[in-house]
C-alpha cells in the first residue's frame, strides 16, 4: 500500500494492443474506425500515450483504407490488430485474400484506387506479407506531429 492507503501498481509493462474480428458486412468498416478512435483514447487515457488530434484522424484513415481492401477484395474473415510500438501506431489488417494489393504511382488523373497511395503518403512504413491463410498488411503511424513518411 502506499501512503494514501491504496494499493499502488506497478506501471504496465505490457504492449498495448488489441485484436478485433470484422464480419466483413456493410458496418464493418464504421465499426473498425470506431475501435481505432477508442483503442488510442484509452492508451491516451490510461496509459499516458501522446496521442493528437493528428494522429487519431490519420489512424482512421489508415484503418478505414485497409479494413476497405480487405472487405472489397478478400472473401472471408477479417482481423485488425492495433498496437502501440514504440513511437508509432500499429495496424494490422489480415484476410483471407492471396492477392497482394497493387499501390500506383501517384496520378492526380486517375479517377479512384487513392487508398494505399494515401496510406503509404500519411505512413512511416507500409508491409504486406503473405501467410498460410492469406495476407496480412501492415502500416505503422509515426505518434509525434512532427514526424512524417520515412524517406523510401
Amino acid at each position: 500500500m502506499d501512503s494514501s492507503g491504496k494499493d499502488s501498481e506497478p506501471p504496465s509493462t505490457h504492449p498495448i494492443a488489441t485484436a478485433v474480428p470484422l464480419n466483413g458486412g456493410n458496418t464493418c468498416i464504421a465499426a473498425a474506425r470506431h475501435v481505432a478512435a477508442d483503442f488510442l483514447t484509452h492508451a491516451q487515457a490510461d496509459q499516458n500515450v501522446a496521442v493528437s488530434a493528428r494522429v487519431m484522424d490519420l489512424t482512421q484513415l489508415v484503418v478505414s483504407e485497409l479494413v476497405t481492401n480487405a472487405r472489397k477484395y478478400a472473401p472471408g474473415p477479417i482481423l485488425m490488430e492495433l498496437r502501440i510500438e514504440e513511437s508509432t501506431v500499429e495496424v494490422t489488417v489480415r484476410d483471407s485474400g492471396r492477392a497482394q494489393p497493387i499501390v500506383f504511382d501517384v496520378d492526380p488523373l486517375r479517377i479512384g484506387q487513392h487508398g494505399l497511395e494515401i496510406v503509404r503518403a500519411v505512413t512511416r512504413k507500409f508491409q504486406v506479407q503473405a501467410e498460410p491463410s492469406g495476407k496480412r498488411v501492415t502500416a505503422h503511424i509515426a505518434l509525434g506531429d512532427d514526424s512524417g513518411p520515412a524517406p523510401g
